[in-house]
């Protein structure tokens, strides 16, 4: 099924609300034509309000504008932007079947009746629901509805497709599963689609950028692997996965070091100034103390801490440590690590993977 890609443009667009609550400050954002682009963010933080707004279900302050390719849709109703969305609780017909529910925004446009059987047999193959198409919803898994879903928002042949939380009403075995999925079906339908969700995995797995937002805004735009890597606030690197707090002390900033586990390292350069840094538990690596002789390659000194709680998880283990020097710390670490609460171990840390929480030294 072939389907028109188109770029999304969203310049200087807010939302106030008949009683002054302010849904969405001032907001600026490109979507690339085919892009997927996850609005990635906690609850309230103006993800849903975005998406409606792009849909035409909300009007916007006066002085934003948004425009689908060349057109401008700012004052156009939802029903003629041309949007297909997907919504968490599915809203499919109970009383029709799969290939009724696929079909019935072709049929209420008056399409041919060959050319609604033709879309819906496309669509079926495409979302792999071959011999389910006289099915009723309710003898589908939530899985399976939620591809007749997907089928009969794109049936349409939208410009723009919006997600709202697609996966979050399945349980984490299914979701986990789907979130591939989905990923796949729209690099197949090459759409333009804009996908909300508060899940951090689900985002960086089906989304090719995601804009993290806070309090009404769009904090930082990226790759997922970008922003977890680099992030430019510190909310995005505590939102896109748990990080530790390296403190460093007024004397430390002065002699550009690093207090850890009981031994001083270099400061990376960037950071001279900043009195919290940020440490991913990924980046902690842990040793018997009378092993620590490993090839260094690029890593800190060793320093020395002891388990304060080991928490299995399936596929590692994450131990809490107490540090003289520091807050307690996590680390991840293989699954089959012998430590256990109460050893003592040997720390270190890679200084390149340190990312900043913008405090820095008060003068």
């Amino acid at each position: 099924m072939e389907l028109e890609r188109i770029p999304v443009h969203i310049d200087n667009v807010s939302k106030t609300y008949a009683d002054g609550t302010v849904g969405l400050q001032p907001t600026s954002l490109h979507v690339e034509p085919g892009e997927v682009l996850a609005l990635l963010g906690p609850s309230g933080c103006g993800k849903t309000t975005l998406l409606r707004l792009i849909a035409g279900l909300e009007t916007l302050d006066d002085g934003g504008c948004i425009r689908f390719g060349d057109q401008d849709v700012t004052q156009k109703p939802v029903e003629q932007r041309g949007v297909g969305m997907v919504f968490q609780s599915y809203a499919l017909f109970p009383q029709m079947s799969v290939a009724a529910n696929i079909g019935y925004g072709l049929r209420i446009r008056g399409a041919s009746k060959a050319d609604e059987q033709r879309t819906v047999g496309e669509l079926v193959d495409l979302v792999r629901l071959n011999g389910l198409e006289n099915k009723r919803p309710s003898e589908l898994s939530g899985g399976l509805r939620q591809r007749v879903a997907l089928a009969r928002a794109v049936a349409v042949r939208p410009r723009v497709l919006l997600l709202d939380e697609p996966l979050a009403a399945l349980d984490a075995k299914l979701k986990e599963s789907l979130r591939d999925e989905l990923a796949e079906l729209l690099r197949r339908l090459h759409i333009t689609a804009i996908h909300v969700t508060h899940d951090q995995q689900e985002a960086m797995a089906i989304a090719d950028r995601l804009a993290v937002m806070r309090a009404g805004r769009i904090v930082q735009i990226g790759r997922g692997e970008d922003l977890y890597r680099s992030p430019s606030h510190p909310f995005v690197a505590e939102f896109l996965g748990r990080v530790n707090r390296i403190e460093r002390s007024r004397q430390a900033i002065a002699d550009g070091t690093i207090a850890f586990g009981g031994t001083v390292i270099a400061c990376p350069a960037a950071w001279m100034n900043h009195a919290t840094l940020l440490l991913r538990p990924e980046d902690v690596q842990i040793a018997s103390p009378d092993a620590v002789d490993f090839d260094q390659s690029g890593w800190s000194g060793w320093g020395s801490a002891q388990v304060r709680q080991r928490t299995f998880l399936g596929d590692r283990v994450q131990l809490r440590l107490d540090v003289a020097d520091q807050p307690a710390l996590l680390a991840d670490v293989a699954r089959d690590t012998p430590f256990q609460a109460g050893d003592d171990v040997g720390i270190r840390m890679h200084p390149d993977r340190l990312m900043t929480s913008q405090e820095e030294l008060v003068p």
